[in-house]
């Protein structure tokens, strides 16, 4: 497989998914329940064309499917997880990513025995919004881990900092907003606003890096239950 460059594979990454999910912590406070949608967004990298992005969150059966599409002038990416609600949390089935840059591309997939451990990052973004909404990392950070569309574990931690309103183009939204940071990278911060009765819905995403913001992602439409 043809290895794009770092700067190339990060901006991919960004149109997956602006941030890779997280898994479950040791305690599981009662989850609010989910709630399928279909949520159009525009992402805003510096020095890149803007992008748009679709999120798709629907019920099969006893599953769940989590599923992303994204793309710009010369870039497409997608990814999709399938998954289960249980009474500890989410547990991944499966997961499939792909993309494709000026011709070049590359496919990933993790099966049920890959993901034994952690959560792949889409259904661990559903996950990630729950445990913010639940409660309980409002004043110490919690730390949390998940897999990489590789397959390979990694760190985050976060912290749920406080409800604020935003003005969007697709209306006005109570939201919460959480931080997020990799213990590696200190100088980098996701501040994540989650819809507060649709979790998994993202509402809008900032990447500060080295004291600028360096992309931002917000939702342009939705399509979901009145809430």
């Amino acid at each position: 497989m043809i290895r794009l460059p770092r700067t190339l594979g990060r901006l991919l990454l960004l149109l997956l998914a602006v941030m890779p999910g997280l898994a479950l912590a040791e305690r599981t406070p009662a989850m609010p329940e989910l709630t399928p949608f279909s949520a159009s967004y525009r992402l805003e990298v510096k020095g890149w064309p803007n992008a748009t992005i679709d999120h798709r969150l629907s019920r099969e059966g006893g599953h769940w499917q989590s599923r992303m599409q994204a793309a710009i002038a010369v870039a497409r990416g997608n990814e999709r997880s399938r998954f289960i609600v249980t009474s500890k949390g989410i547990r991944s089935v499966s997961y499939a990513s792909g993309y494709s840059l000026l011709g070049v591309g590359g496919r990933y997939r993790l099966g049920e025995g890959d993901l034994a451990h952690h959560v792949d990052r889409q259904a661990a973004l559903i996950e990630l919004s729950r445990r913010a909404l639940a409660g309980g990392c409002e004043d110490d950070a919690c730390r949390l881990s998940y897999q990489d569309h590789r397959g390979r574990e990694e760190t985050r931690d976060f912290r749920v900092l406080a409800r604020e309103t935003l003005r969007l183009p697709s209306g006005e939204f109570e939201a919460l907003k959480v931080e997020v940071k990799d213990p590696e990278s200190p100088d980098s911060t996701l501040l994540f606003h989650f819809h507060p009765a649709l979790p998994g819905l993202l509402l809008a995403v900032d990447y500060h890096s080295d004291g600028e913001r360096k992309s931002r992602l917000f939702l342009t439409a939705l399509d979901a239950p009145e809430r």
